[in-house]
């Protein structure tokens, strides 16, 4: 899954380098306020402090969290095998699938830096948006990044990141689909609660 979770963190990096160049719309302004929250978790003196490391990252997962739709993300990440699965397996899948995107990213969020972040466009289209953005690098490269939510329950949530043209959510459909068919869906739900315990084992180390 190495792919899909490079994506992520490159994305989540970008939100945090933000410069909206154009109006912002309500999704927009909704996440940078996600946004400046991270922000002020990572300047937060307290946080800082080596023994501190868990609190600041349960505080980097709680407020991101609170903008991104992970259940939609799961949902649509299984695709059709969503479909088949019951509400316990929905209940045990979603929070390993929010778990692993989670890990793979608050890493990558501690030692951001400062490419600069351009808002290009913002479309809003009957309770789905749209946010382009670019990332000029270090090296003055161009990277587009499109942010897609939906509404639901009068609140804008992520619920893909589209990098260069890549697709988180294909990319984990891509991923999970070739390790149902090899395997089973209780063989990616294996390999999930897997990856999730040898990250918990690091972590306490």
């Amino acid at each position: 899954m190495s792919r899909p979770v490079h994506l992520f963190c490159f994305f989540i990096c970008s939100f945090l380098l933000m410069s909206i160049t154009v109006q912002a719309g309500e999704p927009v302004t909704l996440i940078k306020q996600t946004i400046d929250n991270v922000i002020g978790i990572l300047k937060n003196e307290e946080l800082k402090k080596p023994d501190k490391v868990a609190d600041r990252r349960a505080e980097l997962r709680r407020v991101i969290g609170e903008r991104f739709d992970y259940e939609e993300m799961s949902k649509r990440s299984l695709a059709l095998h969503w479909k088949k699965t019951s509400a316990e397996e929905r209940q045990e899948f979603i929070p390993l699938f929010s778990d692993l995107l989670e890990r793979s990213y608050v890493k990558k969020i501690e030692s951001y830096t400062d490419e600069q972040i351009l808002y290009t466009d913002e479309t809003i289209d009957d309770g789905y948006a749209v946010v382009r953005t670019k990332i000029i690098t270090k090296r003055n490269v161009e990277v587009p990044i499109e942010y897609r939510l939906s509404k639901k329950n009068n609140q804008w949530r992520v619920y893909d990141v589209v990098i260069e043209g890549v697709s988180l959510v294909n990319n984990y459909r891509n991923q999970f689909n070739k390790i149902i068919r090899q395997d089973s869906y209780q063989g990616l739900v294996q390999k999930m609660k897997n990856k999730q315990e040898e990250e918990e084992f690091n972590e306490t180390r």
